[in-house]
């Protein structure tokens, strides 16, 4: 499919968007959450390719309309974290109770070798975010990583571990400090015949109390069959891991990076925001956003060819 761009305002699996002065869109990696009446999104810049070259920060009204806030964190020479040649990934922003905007990153070496969680803090949702440090949390290598908010303000980190698991993390009231892990979750064995590990590019949503956790196998840059598994707690226990979308599709050849919830005066709707990775072109590696059908513990991934949602009303054209 189709790796050009999108007609302004139209959602186009395959397609990449383009911002306000005609530019792609660079929300690899993403996370989008509602602020106010607009959409934030905050992405990879992949224009040094696999490499940091700074968080891109986006506001949209529709999820389709782009408007690009430039670089929310950029890179910078003299913090190590941040440095040319080094490897910033998956940001994703949590609302902190004091009004301010948290940004968790995966940092690590151009080897993958550092897996470590990262955190910056800024005052508005575009930024300038200050950076503040790096760890591996309580002690575990900490890669892609997801975040989630629940409704009575908890926060909660998730993150593949492929030494243990995928972890969902508890945080600190600030959100600056991961308190506990509540759950760990393992791939099926047929997923893993070299050994136990978790899912990757994880994400999570709440439904009418119940929790639904996505991820993605361990298939590098190659996409692959991503599964969701529920439960009543993000301490679960958690179901059998089911697939998103229809097997042998590859999740419409993408990878997960987060769900949104758009609650609407109609509806509520959810939309997968996924990345469908060329490795040899990071920079124009097209995202694939689609309707997810959430409802008694079943999620389905719904193809459209093209398509728009009311932001307002929740309701999908």
């Amino acid at each position: 499919m189709s790796s050009s761009l999108a007609p302004r305002g139209s959602i186009v699996p395959g397609r990449l968007f383009e911002d306000d002065a005609g530019r792609p869109v660079q929300l690899h990696g993403a996370g989008i959450r509602r602020i106010g009446d607009r959409y934030y999104a905050w992405g990879e810049d992949k224009s040094h390719g696999g490499t940091f070259g700074g968080v891109a920060c986006y506001s949209s009204p529709d999820l389709a309309t782009w408007t690009s806030h430039g670089h929310a964190l950029a890179v910078t020479p003299d913090v190590p974290d941040l440095a040319p040649g080094r490897v910033v990934e998956r940001p994703k922003v949590l609302p902190a109770p004091d009004g301010t905007y948290v940004m968790f990153l995966h940092i690590d070496s151009a080897d993958y070798a550092d897996a470590r969680l990262g955190w910056a803090v800024a005052d508005r949702p575009e930024g300038p975010y200050t950076y503040l440090r790096s760890e591996r949390p309580l002690g575990n290598i900490s890669r892609d990583i997801g975040v989630f908010l629940d409704d009575d303000g908890t926060g909660y980190l998730l993150s593949e571990d492929r030494e243990h698991g995928l972890h969902v993390y508890r945080l600190s009231v600030d959100l600056l400090t991961v308190e506990e892990v509540v759950s760990t979750t393992l791939a099926p064995p047929s997923d893993h015949p070299a050994g136990p590990h978790g899912y990757e590019s994880p994400a999570m949503i709440k439904v009418d109390g119940l929790y639904y956790l996505f991820g993605s196998d361990l298939t590098g840059w190659s996409t692959n069959d991503n599964k969701y598994a529920t439960a009543p707690s993000p301490a679960g226990p958690w179901s059998a891991w089911n697939d998103v979308a229809p097997p042998g599709t590859a999740t419409f050849d993408s990878q997960v990076s987060d769900v949104v919830t758009v609650p609407g005066t109609e509806q509520t709707a959810y939309v997968y925001v996924g990345d469908r990775w060329d490795r040899h072109d990071l920079f124009r590696s097209p995202p694939v956003v689609l309707p997810l059908q959430v409802a008694g513990g079943r999620a389905d991934l719904v193809w459209r060819d093209s398509w728009t949602i009311d932001t307002t009303t929740g309701v999908i054209s």
